[in-house]
């Protein structure tokens, strides 16, 4: 019933971000928080974005700003080990706490963000990508951060989809990695993963045909809002341990 439930969120979160460039992680964060526990979701989680952004970049791969990617990666990649060995050492009601106070946070820093409309450079891609790259060893879901970054890039439609999931890819891939070097990622946990993924690939296909139909408005009304529901969500399972 578990991986039912799970499956079933999943395809849905996959859909949405496949059409946003975020969400799948948001949504999916208190349901394998719930099912599994905190400190397995957040590995559970890495697993399965993997898979996620692998299904963005083929859906996307001729359109893929490799130069923005590389500049992301070079950074976001070692700050993510180091984001999750941070992770590993905090008691599992604080990785709750600290989840759902971070994804309600970002709903202001977003808009706060996009507000003043920067215009980044390849430089400022490599600033961020060290500072998101950690933020995600840490926390499940970054993806609020990393969205206006590449769009402050000048990314947009399937490029923008494309070489945020590469940047992301890196960054989950390195921290999978320091989960397996630290003992926190058992094949029971990468099997909980793989099947995670498996629907969140399959949403990503079904979104395609979807890209470029949502306007602005609805873009960020809908990423506010899982942001919150998913931070309280989070709150609430911290609460009840």
């Amino acid at each position: 019933m578990e991986f039912i439930v799970v499956l079933a969120v999943g395809l849905v979160a996959g859909t949405i971000s496949g059409i946003i460039g975020t969400g799948s992680t948001i949504m999916l964060a208190p349901v394998l928080a719930y099912c599994f526990g905190p400190q397995e979701a957040v590995p559970i989680m890495a697993v399965a974005s993997i898979l996620a952004n692998v299904s963005r970049i083929l859906a996307w791969w001729r359109e893929v700003d490799w130069r923005a990617f590389a500049a992301y990666a070079v950074t976001g990649a070692p700050a993510a080990a180091l984001g999750a060995r941070t992770l590993i050492a905090i008691p599992p009601r604080a990785a709750d706490i600290a989840i759902g106070l971070f994804l309600i946070a970002m709903i202001p820093l977003r808009r706060w963000f996009a507000a003043r409309q920067f215009r980044f450079t390849l430089w400022h891609l490599g600033l961020a990508g060290a500072v998101i790259g950690y933020l995600t060893g840490i926390v499940i879901a970054t993806g609020p951060i990393s969205v206006p970054v590449f769009v402050s890039y000048g990314l947009v439609g399937g490029a923008f989809l494309g070489t945020e999931s590469a940047g992301s890819l890196a960054i989950y891939a390195a921290k999978v990695l320091s989960f397996r070097q630290f003992g926190a990622l058992p094949v029971e946990i990468v099997l909980k993963g793989l099947i995670t993924g498996s629907s969140l690939m399959a949403g990503a296909f079904v979104a395609k045909r979807f890209v470029l139909s949502m306007d602005a408005a609805h873009f960020r009304v809908m990423l506010d809002g899982l942001m919150l529901v998913s931070g309280l969500a989070m709150l609430w399972t911290a609460w009840g341990h």
